[in-house]
């Protein structure tokens, strides 16, 4: 698989493979609000959004199963793809295609959508490249603030730092050089 994949990802695949309830959960989680919105925006009801984003998750879990799929890109931008065509052929078969969906403005703006989650997965793993590339304390200090949502003063406890406050002028510090850090490797893209 590509470098460029989250670990995350890559285990959330894998426990949806083995038909792990939690793994499933979390991709309904972080998923079903976008297929929704895609599906009622586009001449769909709840009750659409849930069937396209039922038949879109049976999709990926079969290809997940078959050991040689290989995802290049997040689960979210995948099922978005499924979905998306799921839905326009839907349309079709019920002859719901309207004008609006005929109109090439109506389809640019999926488009738009498909387009700004590509640049979203991009922008997403440069920043993930980014954090592993932060150095310590600054790479646990944030993802014990944004990740494991620890407080201040229990971040201030674990580091070592005399008061919340001074854990929290270190972690400006580190946003600062993680700022840097992502826009140095953003701006060479």
């Amino acid at each position: 698989m590509k470098e460029t994949i989250l670990e995350q990802e890559i285990l959330l695949l894998k426990g949806l493979a083995r038909n792990d309830k939690k793994s499933t959960e979390e991709i309904y989680k972080q998923n079903y609000n976008l297929i929704q919105a895609l599906v009622v925006n586009n001449n769909g009801t709840a009750d659409d959004a849930r069937d396209i984003f039922q038949e879109s998750m049976v999709v990926l879990f079969e290809k997940a199963r078959s050991g040689t799929f290989e995802l290049n890109c997040q689960i979210r931008t995948y099922l978005y793809s499924v979905a998306r065509r799921l839905w326009l052929k839907r349309l079709h078969q019920q002859n719901r295609f309207t004008e609006e969906w005929n109109d090439a403005g109506s389809l640019v703006k999926v488009d738009d959508d498909m387009e700004t989650h590509e640049q979203k997965d991009q922008e997403y793993d440069l920043m993930h490249h980014s954090i592993q590339h932060l150095g310590e304390p600054c790479k646990s200090l944030l993802e014990a603030f944004y990740f494991q949502k620890k407080s201040m003063q229990d971040i201030a406890d674990a580091f070592g730092y005399t008061n919340a406050e001074n854990a929290k002028t270190q972690k400006y510090k580190c946003l600062m050089r993680l700022k840097k850090l992502f826009f140095s490797r953003y701006n060479k893209k």
